[in-house]
């Protein structure tokens, strides 16, 4: 699966960035009203100009109070841009440059990734002078554009589609090399704790390898004779300023992590109710496709109670996680840390399983002979046969003579996790119908 370049959109505040993304999306989609802080969920969006694939990562939610105000900016255009393959550099003509979009350049300038400037609220062709003014920026030709009115957008996008490179340069396939894991959940659960438990435990991070990888945080850790390489939800380290959209932006390192993880730890605070947050984080490793183990942290912290309106909270709300293996721990003492690598050892080696088709045909063969698709408007579908198109997750594709119920799906999936394990990772089942002969 080849990732889609990412395209970071940056800029101050009311330069015009939502409107922008919603004019090359063509629809409706970021938040056009740009209240500082306004945080949302979805900040990157799947784009298509010509035939090419991107996605847009949409910067939104700066608070702009004057204090540190272009310090702050720079800050956080840093970490998307730090995402991105290529920027895309939004000020407003009407204005022309100010303090901070200096912070910005400063920003781009160091992170020699290919820029696209947008020159926008250039409504009509008075303003192309003031467009031209941008020059002096140093990145480049000004493409002079109207978020509102959508003129001059298709140039722009052509320059975005030549500045992203064909592939990702940075493609997550990172091959070799040790086993890569990402500590993930939401704040304050005891992810830093963790790390530390386990760097200072070992007492051998082998090398921080500052520079050598997407981010200076990876630390290589010894467990058990093995050197794992974990990769940190920055964050641990580098605190993003409080006022800023600092939600979106521990997302959006959430999901870099993620995509950059072979396995992901979500830590659970166990002393806590499990919230929407949990879920969420355990949704989006779960569709990533990555190996999962779940570690409900501060058991020190738990009485008996607790303890029992957790396994009714985890029966209720994780039962549809319950393929991942489960540690509870305390980073703080040091409690079943060690058993942490047992568990993904068993999720990496699940996610890794591959069935021979033999093997995968025998047993759709005994599942359809027990349990035979209903027969839906007088048609009974079948499954002709399957195979194992991929392992990292297990993914699988069957082909049958018409389309199935999603639950009789399921029901394949559940069969699948018993028979061959699949201990910690996610698993993918897909259809391929057969199209129905013209007559």
């Amino acid at each position: 699966m080849s990732l889609k370049p990412v395209l970071a959109v940056v800029g101050r505040p009311n330069v015009g960035k939502s409107q922008l993304v919603n004019r090359i999306l063509g629809r409706r989609e970021a938040v056009v009203q740009d209240l500082p802080g306004v945080t949302r969920d979805r900040v990157s969006y799947d784009a298509n100009w010509n035939g090419r694939e991107f996605v847009i990562v949409d910067t939104g939610g700066w608070a702009s109070d004057a204090e540190g105000m272009a310090a702050q900016i720079a800050e956080q255009a840093e970490l998307a841009i730090g995402a991105a393959d290529a920027v895309l550099f939004v000020v407003d003509a009407t204005v022309g440059t100010t303090d901070e979009d200096e912070a910005v350049v400063r920003v781009l300038r160091r992170s020699k990734k290919p820029v696209v400037l947008a020159a926008n609220k250039v409504d009509d062709q008075r303003l192309e002078a003031e467009a031209s003014g941008l020059w002096n920026l140093g990145l480049g030709e000004p493409f002079a554009v109207s978020a509102l009115h959508g003129r001059g957008s298709g140039d722009l996008l052509d320059a975005v589609i030549a500045a992203l490179p064909e592939a990702p340069a940075e493609t997550f396939e990172e091959t070799g090399g040790p086993r890569r894991i990402a500590i993930v959940g939401k704040p304050n659960v005891g992810k830093s704790s963790l790390l530390n438990k386990l760097t200072g435990q070992q007492r051998s991070v082998v090398d921080n390898v500052a520079g050598t990888t997407v981010d200076p945080v990876d630390e290589l850790v010894e467990l058990g004779g093995e050197v794992y390489r974990f990769i940190d939800t920055a964050g641990l380290r580098r605190r993003v300023k409080e006022a800023s959209g600092h939600e979106y932006y521990a997302s959006l390192r959430t999901q870099q992590a993620i995509e950059r993880a072979e396995v992901c730890v979500v830590v659970i605070d166990a002393a806590e109710s499990i919230s929407d947050q949990d879920l969420k984080i355990l949704t989006m490793a779960e569709e990533a496709g990555k190996a999962m183990v779940v570690a409900y942290n501060k058991w020190d912290l738990t009485d008996d109670e607790r303890r029992r309106y957790l396994t009714r909270e985890i029966e209720r709300d994780v039962q549809a996680f319950a393929w991942a293996p489960t540690v509870n721990i305390s980073a703080l003492t040091g409690r079943n840390v060690d058993k942490l690598k047992k568990a993904i050892d068993a999720s990496l080696a699940g996610w890794e399983t591959r069935v021979t088709t033999g093997q995968l045909n025998a047993f759709l063969g005994r599942i359809a002979a027990a349990h035979p698709h209903p027969v839906r408007s007088g048609k009974q579908p079948r499954i002709l046969f399957g195979t194992q198109a991929q392992n990292c997750p297990p993914t699988f594709v069957l082909f049958t003579s018409g389309q199935m119920d999603p639950q009789y799906l399921r029901f394949v999936e559940r069969r699948l996790r018993e028979e061959f394990g699949f201990v910690g990772s996610p698993v993918v089942v897909q259809l391929r119908a057969r199209e129905k002969r013209k007559r």
